[in-house]
């Protein structure tokens, strides 16, 4: 993943990037020259640390509705040049989706531009599927057909390509649409045979072989699993060759295995470890420790997130042994203490995740098990010992809350502050009515209070909101028939 370049918190820029519910009221207060300008900066540049997990574009489509934002920028980033010679969906996917969230609050200016691209952008497939859920003409989507289908020549790799973007529709109403289209005979016809050899091409993957497979020995699959480095590409085997173990090992080959997790080469060492690990081998805990430190990479990997897994009581015992260290063993263990410790465990988490916000930052690999340990943890706390946990781990859930780039990361920390924090109700929940995520949304539907004016009116503006998940609209619709808020 690319590492977008993020505004501090604190500007408006930084707010709408972030995602956060500050942002559209920040922006909403600005001069409308101004907060169209972030707005715009964040839509033609994803500021998304992982676009698959992390949602923006209804976010960015409702404060687009609120600005009565022009279309012109997003117009001009996507006929750019750059698009047909280049296609990248890292570049205009997000202004595709915000350009079908906007369709689908009744902006016909996003549903032309929609159109259009589909017909002749880079990134077609995307603006298709847009239109797929959000297009209700008929007629409009049926008048793509030629226009899409004539991207694909008449060879018989432009006809394997035409079945492959049938196959892989998220959405296959317009391709049904175009193949049953009496207007463009000769359009019908290529789709109808596209959709047949997609039906072939799947009757023909089931009867096919799955590729080539170890021996039926121990030796056998660790030489396999070895023997995928070699490949090129190289191919991780380690994984599967685990899975094979577990079918072949016997007692009788427990010598072999323990030799190649102490000392056999790369691959077939990290298949061993992880079988003995999933076995509970009496040695799996001293062979984690010595692999988790032996400098290989792959070894390493293998070590921690077999040892991750782990939750007997040997495990967990050895966790709080290792959580203070502060190499990637220490991490592990402080969370495997996050997901599965009990109260006992706090203030290692607690010096885990503090430890991992000063080295790595409110970005770093591995936060989000310690933040949501964090507050299980204060939470589950007895009496005045989990009051004093939870004020202990407040200070630093509300610094991942404000400085996070990742909206996944925000809304696990305002999860945990929900559990730590008792001012939370009447702070961050009231901003996170406005989040970029559901989730977060969903959880401030419950927790806002109402102390604060612009609370009721934002949940009946949920509640009434055609674009909202069914989630937070349960949440909120619950939260209005119960007569409002709690103070």
């Amino acid at each position: 993943m690319f590492d977008p370049d993020i505004a501090p918190s604190g500007t408006l820029l930084g707010l709408l990037q972030r995602g956060r519910g500050d942002g559209p009221l920040h922006a909403l207060a600005a001069p409308r020259a101004e907060a169209l300008a972030a707005l715009e900066a964040c839509v033609l540049r994803d500021p998304r640390l992982d676009w698959r997990v992390e949602s923006r574009s209804l976010y960015y489509a409702r404060l687009y509705s609120d600005l009565e934002g022009p279309l012109d920028g997003i117009e001009q980033h996507l006929f750019h040049p750059d698009d047909l010679i280049a296609p990248d969906e890292h570049r205009c996917g997000l202004a595709l989706s915000v350009l079908g969230h906007l369709a689908g609050y009744g902006r016909r200016d996003a549903l032309r531009l929609l159109r259009r691209y589909a017909a002749t952008g880079g990134c077609w497939e995307w603006a298709l599927d847009e239109l797929a859920v959000r297009d209700d003409d008929e007629a409009a989507l049926r008048a793509l057909g030629p226009a899409v289908v004539a991207r694909f020549p008449h060879t018989p790799e432009g006809e394997a390509e035409l079945a492959r973007a049938v196959r892989e529709a998220y959405e296959p109403r317009p391709w049904q649409l175009w193949a049953e289209d009496g207007a463009h005979p000769g359009t019908a016809a290529r789709v109808r045979r596209a959709q047949e050899q997609v039906s072939f091409d799947r009757w023909q993957r089931q009867l096919r072989p799955a590729g080539p497979t170890p021996g039926w020995s121990v030796g056998a699959v660790l030489v396999w699993a070895q023997e995928g480095l070699a490949a090129y590409p190289a191919v991780e085997r380690d994984q599967p060759a685990a899975r094979c173990l577990a079918a072949v090992a016997g007692p009788e080959d427990r010598p072999t295995l323990l030799e190649a997790a102490r000392q056999g080469p790369s691959a077939a060492r990290a298949a061993a470890l992880r079988h003995l690990t999933d076995r509970r081998d009496p040695q799996r805990l001293d062979l984690i420790e010595a692999a988790a430190c032996c400098g290989d990479e792959r070894v390493e990997r293998a070590a921690l997130e077999s040892f991750e897994r782990l939750r007997d009581d040997d495990a967990m015992a050895r966790a709080r042994a290792w959580a203070p260290r502060t190499d990637p063993l220490g991490s592990a263990a402080a969370r495997i203490l996050a997901r599965h410790g009990g109260p006992q465990d706090a203030g290692l988490v607690l010096a885990a995740l503090r430890r991992t916000v000063q080295t790595g930052g409110a970005d770093a690999d591995g936060l989000d098990a310690l933040v949501a340990g964090a507050g299980r943890l204060a939470a589950g706390a007895p009496g005045h010992e989990g009051q004093l946990t939870a004020c202990r781990a407040a200070p630093v859930l509300r610094h991942l809350y404000r400085e996070t780039s990742s909206s996944q990361l925000r809304g696990t920390a305002a999860q945990a502050l929900a559990a730590a924090d008792p001012g939370f109700g009447a702070g961050f929940a009231v901003e996170c009515l406005w989040d970029c995520e559901e989730s977060t949304r969903e959880l401030a539907a419950h927790k806002a209070a109402s102390g604060d004016v612009r609370v009721l009116t934002q949940l009946r503006r949920l509640a009434a909101d055609p674009a909202e998940e069914a989630e937070v609209q349960t949440a909120v619709r619950g939260r209005l028939s119960s007569g409002g808020p709690g103070r």
